[in-house]
Order: C-alpha cells, then sequence, then structure tokens
C-alpha cells in the first residue's frame, strides 16, 4: 500500500533531519528498467500491475490460516516435527493445484529438543532462553559468576586474566555473533555461558549456529535480569547453577522446489523463504508470512508464463531456523553435482519475515551505504537492491537500508557468487523515531515483539505490511521474469564477480 503525499512528506524532512537514507533511484541509469526501442521503460509496467492486483493480501492471510491450523494441531512447524511435514505438504497441495510440479529435496540434519533447562542464582530460578545448537551440560554445573574484562566478551583479550575455569561466565550481548562469545568464554575454561539481552524485553532470536565441541552450555536472560546480576557481583560472589539437558539426534527434512514450466533454464530468477517455525510457536510472521507470499506469488504467476523470457524458481527452505540448513544443503548439492546449475542462477530473492507487526519497510543494503559489509558482495546484488528502490520511489513508498550481514537464507548464494537482494519488515532490532515518521509504529521496542516466542501467532500479524512487500514481491518476480537486463553489470554477467569486504573491486571467489 503506498503511503500517503502527506505522509511521505513528512517522512522525508525527519529523514533529512535524522541521517536516515529514503531510498530511491540514484541515477537514472543505475538499476532501472531496461530501454525499450531507445525509451526508458516505467518503472512498474501493466504485467507488474496486474500481478499484483491478483496477488492479494487476503488470499495470502488464508494460506496464513492454514499454516495457523497446523501449529496448533501439532504444537509448532519446526524442522523434524510432523507440523513442518504437514505445512510442506500443505505448499505442495496449493503448487499442484496451480500446475507446478513441485520435488523435495531431503536432507539429514541434526536435531535437538531442550529437556531440561534450570539457571538459578542463590537458590532463585531465572527464566532464560536456550539457544539454539547449544550443547548440555554434564548434569548440574555450579559455580561462580564471571565476567570478562570487557563485557561483551567479543575477543580473546576481554578474557586475559580472568579466571573462568568451572565457572559460569555472564556476557552482554551485542557486537559479535553469539557462537563467538561461547567459543571464546569455553577457551577461557568456563563451564556454561549465560548471555543478558542489551534491550528491553524478552530474550529473543538466539541461535548458535551448528552446535560443536567448541562451544560451552549457553543460554540468555533478559537485560534487567543481566544488570541486577551485574550489580551483585560488584559487591561479591554470586554462585549460580545451569542445568542443561538437550536431546541431540540425526533426523531427516526437506526443501519444497517447484518452477515455471516456461523461461529459460540459463538465466533463472529464483526466490526463497523458509518454511519452518521454531520449536513451541506457530511461527506465523517468521516464516509463515514469507512463505504464504511466495506461495501465492506462484499460484498466480502460473498464469502468466508466456510473459516470461527467465525461468522462475520458488524455494521453501527446511531447518533455516536450526542454521539455513535447507539453503545451504541446496546451494552445496549444485556445488558439488550440478556447478553448471549454479552458474545459471542469476539472481535469488529472500524473503524472511514480510508481515511484522511494528514493521518498517527494509531493503537489503548491498551497497553499503547505511551498513558496512559483513559479507559477501557478488555482482549484481546493488543492482537488485536498486532495483527493488526504483520500485518503491516509483509507488511513493519510504524504505530503508536493513543489514546485508548473511543472517538469512541467502547467505550460501552470496557466498558462493550469486547476486542476492530481498525484504525484511524487520525482527529482534529495535523501532526509531526517524522510522515510525516513515511507517508509523511504536519507537523503542522490537519491529516484532513476538519474534521467537510462542505469541507469533496470526493475530500480530500486519496485514498493510503483507500488502506492501507482496506488491514488491510480485512486481520483482514479474520483472527480473521477463528480463534481468536491469540487474546484470556492465560485463553482461553477474555471475561468480564477488566483491568482499577487505578485497578489491572484481575480486573472483572462482
Amino acid at each position: 500500500m503506498s503511503a500517503p503525499r502527506s505522509r511521505l512528506a513528512i517522512a522525508v524532512a525527519v529523514v533529512l533531519g535524522s541521517g536516515i537514507a529514503l531510498l530511491g533511484p540514484t541515477a537514472p541509469s543505475a538499476g532501472g528498467p531496461a530501454p525499450v526501442d531507445g525509451r526508458r521503460a516505467p518503472a512498474v509496467d501493466a504485467d507488474s500491475k496486474k500481478l499484483q492486483k491478483q496477488v492479494r493480501p487476503g488470499r495470502i492471510m488464508r494460506h496464513l490460516e492454514e499454516l495457523q491450523v497446523v501449529a496448533d494441531r501439532y504444537g509448532d512447524r519446526a524442522a523434524g516435527h510432523e507440523g513442518y511435514n504437514m505445512s510442506s505438504r500443505y505448499v505442495e497441495a496449493q503448487l499442484r493445484e496451480a500446475g507446478y510440479e513441485p520435488r523435495r529435496q531431503r536432507f539429514d540434519f541434526t536435531y535437538t529438543r531442550v529437556e531440561t533447562n534450570t539457571f538459578t542464582v542463590a537458590g532463585e530460578e531465572i527464566d532464560n532462553q536456550v539457544l539454539t545448537g547449544s550443547p548440555s551440560t554434564d548434569g548440574p554445573v555450579t559455580g561462580e559468576l564471571v565476567a570478562p574484562t570487557n563485557a561483551i566478551g567479543c575477543t580473546a583479550a576481554d578474557w586475559e586474566g580472568v579466571d573462568a575455569t568451572g565457572r559460569i561466565a555472564l556476557v552482554h550481548r551485542g557486537e559479535c555473533t553469539f557462537a563467538i562469545k561461547s567459543t571464546l568464554a569455553k577457551e577461557a575454561g568456563a563451564a556454561a555461558v549465560v548471555i543478558w539481552n542489551n534491550a528491553a524485553g524478552p530474550f529473543t532470536g538466539g541461535t548458535l549456529g551448528e552446535t560443536t565441541p567448541d562451544l560451552a552450555p549457553t543460554t540468555g536472560i533478559t537485560q534487567e535480569e543481566g544488570e541486577t546480576l551485574v550489580a551483585a557481583m560488584a559487591a561479591g560472589p554470586v554462585e549460580a547453577t545451569s542445568t542443561l539437558d538437550i536431546l541431540v539426534e540425526e533426523r531427516r527434512t526437506w526443501n519444497v522446489i517447484a518452477e515455471t514450466d516456461k523461461g529459460r533454464d540459463s538465466n533463472v530468477v529464483m526466490l526463497g523463504a523458509h518454511l519452518d517455525s521454531v520449536q513451541d510457536g506457530a511461527g506465523i510472521n517468521d516464516n509463515g508470512s514469507g512463505s504464504a507470499t511466495l506461495l501465492e506469488t506462484a499460484i498466480r504467476l502460473e498464469k502468466h508464463e508466456r510473459e516470461l523470457r527467465n525461468k522462475v524458481r520458488f524455494a521453501w527452505w527446511g531447518a533455516e531456523e536450526v542454521g539455513l540448513l535447507g539453503s545451504a544443503h541446496y546451494v552445496n548439492d549444485l556445488v558439488a553435482q550440478d556447478p553448471d546449475a549454479l552458474d545459471d542462477l542469476a539472481v535469488y530473492l529472500n524473503f524472511d519475515m514480510v508481515g511484522s507487526p511494528n514493521y518498517r519497510v527494509g531493503v537489503f543494503d548491498a551497497d553499503g551505504s547505511t551498513y558496512e559489509a559483513s559479507a559477501p558482495v557478488p555482482a549484481g546484488s546493488i543492482e537488485t537492491e536498486q532495483l527493488f528502490r526504483t520500485y518503491f520511489e516509483a509507488v511513493d513508498q519510504p524504505v530503508v537500508d536493513t543489514e546485508f550481514s548473511g543472517r538469512s537464507d541467502y547467505q550460501a548464494f552470496i557466498e558462493n557468487g550469486v547476486a542476492a537482494g530481498g525484504l525484511f519488515s524487520g525482527g529482534d532490532g529495535i523501532k526509531t523515531e526517524e522510522e515510525v515518521a516513515l511507517f508509523g509504529g511504536t519507537a523503542g521496542i522490537q519491529y516484532d515483539p513476538n519474534y521467537h516466542t510462542p505469541a507469533d501467532d496470526i493475530s500480530n500479524v500486519d496485514r498493510e505490511s503483507v500488502d506492501i512487500f507482496s506488491n514488491a514481491i510480485a512486481h520483482m518476480v514479474m520483472t527480473l521474469g521477463k528480463s534481468t537486463m536491469s540487474i546484470d553489470t556492465p560485463s553482461g554477467s553477474t555471475r561468480h564477480r564477488v566483491v568482499e569486504p577487505g578485497l578489491p573491486e572484481g575480486a573472483t571467489r572462482r
């Protein structure tokens, strides 16, 4: 849904004074639609508008209602659980009815489930969240709380001179990954790690990635609890006990892949969204919203195949919540078994959360205009960002940059040189006053206060956000399905030319 003119004018005034970039085309030649007969094509053509009208928010919400029914029946939609299996069957059934031939790409993964989790201080139990990928403790671990010299504990130097042997490390959230904090604390001798939040509200979004011997048993607590413990430690020794019993076993899950019959196999436009939820949660925004929007887009696109010059491929990833495993398996399988098919991918677009209740409209910042690059930036990614900008400018919709960090399912693609882009309505980040002026909502709280909690259900999905994002997704599918010229690099190819942090532009990964 386009922002009203008056609201946009207010937003521009606020943004100009705040330093936030209001994304729009930076130059007529950068990322815009390809010229037609010597004239520049309209930013949003008739075919795009037609598909946008057909990908209706009401239809997307009906898919989300079905996913909610699955979650209610089976407890969640997590990988390795029946709720995920039934979610994928629903997607497959809808695709077959629309004329697609979906296939499953199966893979094995290490399944974990928390059986016991307690953290007590001075006999009082403190609520905490086990980080995904955490190993178990060997029975109860009791020891004095200890903190690094720099509270965030992101470097080995932060632990120099700290005797953490057999103790429980208390580390502040922020600046580096949870895995780095856990690993460094274990190297310093810690028997367990407790990470305290860096913002008000519940500790959410905690993942260590794949379980490895380098990690210590790791949980997270609120900012308030962390500050209380830090103050107590300043007054004298504080003894705590952590007990983690985590089931670990191998299970099988799968990705669901479908593609159009029409279009060139040598120039594939791919879109993906993860279908799994966290354990004990319906995951309707994260990421039923992205999955349902892609599903409805695929259903409606099937009737427009005659307009496509490029094949369009859709993916619903499994096991994203336990380390981006489904998308990594897909790309790694291409690398090992069919590298030519990897070369055929013109671009990958990722949509992970598009209905956040306190949403912002975020475009992945491939050009580094707001965030310093922390991941490889394949050629064509900047042009993809620009194409999103061109669309949003055309419909008077303000947007902001969101970090191109490799935190979601585009990671394996960009690591292997495939151009990538996408949108994000926000997760555990905190909304600013400037963003409220642009998008409404509430400053000082998370974009999705229900992120990775049981409250992430259909009652908390913002329909206006779904409308804005679904229109953009439909536009990008139709535009790139017809031509990828607008994201091609000057050499005419987006393939495997990568700009990495610290490397010169044009550096080649392969």
